[in-house]
């Protein structure tokens, strides 16, 4: 088992679902396999308009043969285990890249830094994964002992990996992960209801909006931004009891069982349509809202 790096771009012509699979072609397969059963993060190139360089971390569960396409296989992501990170880090910090690895012996970048996929050290691993979750308000409980995991001898590799990996453990358990699902949602729709366009913040300075799952949780929904939209109240509770939808074009869909139609279509957009983020990749997914129309919306 290692850590590792998959590049992943937002306009990607493979069949990756970040969350579920990743597409990749036989060149890579030992790579890969190296990662089975390990922790990946996910890369989007620099050459990318307002590119989120390192935007994601996920566990890597298994590797099949695509049925469809010779030569190609997928890794597929454990269920649960994908996170968006709440700060995406650049490729490039205050003193050069962020991940050595990619360095040379001269200390230039070499042609590894363009591979698709890439083993990534334990300590290259934990500077990225630190600075993606770090906050003025600390998503994560504060161990003295765990932070600071990149100054450790080689001899001492197996400790920092054992280290890390229980960093990781601590970081996705399921409250953190509501709190970082949270944060991610409400910045790609800036702290905006989709549903009414309300944007309420009380006197706290607290966003009066949910960041609510389009698949919930409890049907295999993952934590990524595309599964989520922010709701107020009143939208996010007709959300989750099917009374409202999105079409895969973001038009809003009302039950015709609801017992207040008007009321309904007062509160909603003029549009009819669900406002939406400005990334293309940040919004609805139309595999997650095809589910929630299924087994969710009251016809």
């Amino acid at each position: 088992m290692g850590f590792g790096v998959f590049i992943h771009r937002s306009d990607s012509i493979y069949d990756d679902s970040p969350a579920e699979r990743y597409q990749f072609p036989s060149q890579y397969l030992r790579r890969v396999e190296a990662c089975v059963g390990d922790w990946i993060i996910y890369y989007e190139p620099r050459k990318i308009a307002e590119t989120r360089g390192y935007f994601a971390v996920a566990k890597v569960r298994e590797i099949i043969s695509d049925p469809g396409v010779s030569g190609m296989y997928f890794a597929l992501i454990e269920s649960g285990s994908y996170l968006d990170l709440p700060n995406p880090v650049p490729f490039n910090g205050a003193r050069g890249p962020v991940e050595l690895g990619v360095l040379n012996d001269q200390g230039r970048i070499s042609g590894r830094a363009q591979s698709a996929v890439r083993s990534i050290s334990p300590s290259d691993f934990s500077r990225i994964f630190e600075l993606g979750f770090e906050e003025k308000a600390p998503l994560l409980p504060r161990l003295d002992d765990d932070m600071l995991l990149s100054g450790f001898d080689e001899k001492q590799t197996p400790f920092e990996f054992d280290q890390q990996r229980e960093r990781i453990s601590i970081t996705l358990s399921r409250i953190l992960r509501d709190r970082v699902f949270r944060r991610v949602v409400l910045r790609a729709y800036d702290a905006r209801c989709a549903i009414t366009g309300l944007k309420l913040i009380n006197g706290r300075g607290r966003a009066e909006v949910a960041a609510a799952h389009i698949r919930p949780v409890e049907a295999s929904g993952p934590d990524i931004v595309s599964n989520g939209i922010a709701l107020s109240g009143t939208a996010h509770w007709m959300f989750d009891r099917g009374l409202i939808s999105l079409a895969d074009n973001l038009e809003i869909l009302v039950s015709r069982q609801t017992n207040d139609l008007e009321g309904v279509r007062s509160i909603i957009n003029k549009s009819g349509t669900a406002l939406a983020p400005r990334r293309i990749s940040d919004r609805p997914h139309p595999h997650f809202l095809k589910w929630h129309r299924e087994h969710c919306f009251k016809q």
